[in-house]
């Protein structure tokens, strides 16, 4: 079975149109006009990737990631008129893992999917799929967190953010490099998205997210002892 996209765009011509080039690209799609049936559709098809426009009836694009990340961490590419990087931070902020701004490339947009399909399923993978520090284990295989032995869903980005640190235990990794190794290098927002990612891991982890310290006005690291 192929890779499953979902598209959601109100806009028939333009749903048309993804639709085409992800079904060239080898992909399986489904569309939807409405965030309720986007929604429906979901629960049906469960995707590999969501497209989804920000401006709908019924239920906006917004609304849908929010209820989205409450059901999966499958990941989320906003297509939106808005380029204000306000709606941008709280795309990002909702959980969306990538963001294109009317108009643009379809061939574009099928490109920024398969590379986040990419980061998400291959990058950042050790040689032990299981990794254990304090009370919480992060499968490599599975794409699973358990913490005091219940699962933790991770949406991808979250996954590839705590991946990376681990990977780089004890070092100093800046925000600009975790922006080029999770988001890639033609992600469009700034710096703060980093921050918000942090913030909701640390919740996520609960006591153990003191192993993810702040180096203040640099980054992030995994800091494997902590006595230190």
């Amino acid at each position: 079975m192929g890779k499953r996209v979902l598209i959601v765009e109100d806009e028939a011509r333009i749903r048309e149109v993804i639709s085409d080039y992800f079904l060239q690209d080898g992909w399986e799609v489904s569309e939807a006009d409405n965030g309720r049936e986007a929604l429906d559709w979901f629960d049906t098809m469960y995707p590999d990737l969501v497209i989804l426009d920000v401006m709908m009836p019924q239920m906006d694009g917004f609304e849908v990631c929010r209820e989205l990340r409450f059901r999966s961490g499958v990941p989320i590419i906003l297509l939106t008129a808005k380029s204000a990087d306000q709606d941008k931070l709280l795309g990002y902020e909702l959980g969306a893992d990538d963001y294109i701004t009317k108009p643009f490339s379809p061939k574009v947009l099928v490109a920024k999917a398969n590379s986040l399909m990419k980061r998400v399923t291959d990058n950042y993978r050790p040689d032990g799929y299981q990794i254990k520090f304090g009370s919480s284990v992060l499968n490599t295989l599975a794409h699973r967190l358990e913490v005091n032995e219940v699962e933790v869903e991770l949406t991808p980005k979250e996954y590839e953010l705590l991946l990376l640190l681990i990977n780089h235990k004890n070092m100093v990794v800046t925000r600009e490099v975790i922006i080029a190794k999770v988001w890639g290098i033609e992600f469009e927002g700034d710096n703060r998205v980093v921050d918000s990612h942090i913030k909701k891991l640390r919740s996520k982890l609960g006591y153990d997210s003191q192993y993810i310290r702040t180096v203040i006005g640099v980054g992030y690291k995994f800091q494997e002892d902590l006595s230190e």
